[in-house]
């Protein structure tokens, strides 16, 4: 998939997007939240054949919805969506990884790792899309976390993997 983010000044970003299927997509996000979003006819890259504007909140449940917080499709363990440095990872918590029994304030990957703990599915298939600092993280459960690839890694090895290193 190809991206070319374009400045719109007064307005926001646009955001080009040729998928490998062949398809067009344009998303610009405007300065005051909305974000519009067009689908191009594939004969003719000039002429959208789809378009939508939805508020802030919609966007980012649509986000969510595409990003798999809310489902996840049970073939996956672990998934990883890079866009340019940010990626977006699910990580099983390990048997005996230190984060085991503890909040994710009392890990603070955010002053730590420079790591963001953006959903929690407990081992119970429990599903917490917004987990405040009180939550606890137990063995078994799946972190959906994104930063930057090597602050993830180091996240991943320290705290969530068998063992830890640090």
């Amino acid at each position: 998939m190809m991206i070319k983010e374009t400045e719109l000044p007064g307005i926001g970003r646009k955001f080009e997007i040729e998928t490998s299927g062949g398809n067009r997509v344009v998303v610009i996000i405007h300065d005051d939240g909305r974000r519009e979003i067009y689908h191009f006819n594939q004969k003719d890259l000039e002429e959208s054949i789809f378009d939508i504007t939805l508020t802030d909140t919609e966007s980012r449940q649509l986000a969510a919805i595409l990003g798999g917080m809310i489902y996840k499709p049970k073939a996956m363990e672990t998934i990883e969506v890079a866009f340019n440095d940010l990626v977006i990872e699910w990580y099983k918590v390990e048997k005996q990884a230190k984060a085991h029994s503890k909040t994710i304030g009392e890990i603070d990957v955010r002053s730590n790792y420079d790591v963001t703990i953006i959903a929690v599915i407990k081992n119970t298939q429990k599903k917490l899309s917004t987990p405040g600092p009180d939550t606890l993280i137990e063995e078994g459960d799946t972190l959906v976390i994104s930063g930057e690839r090597g602050n993830l890694k180091t996240l991943i090895k320290e705290l969530l993997s068998q063992g830890g290193s640090s």
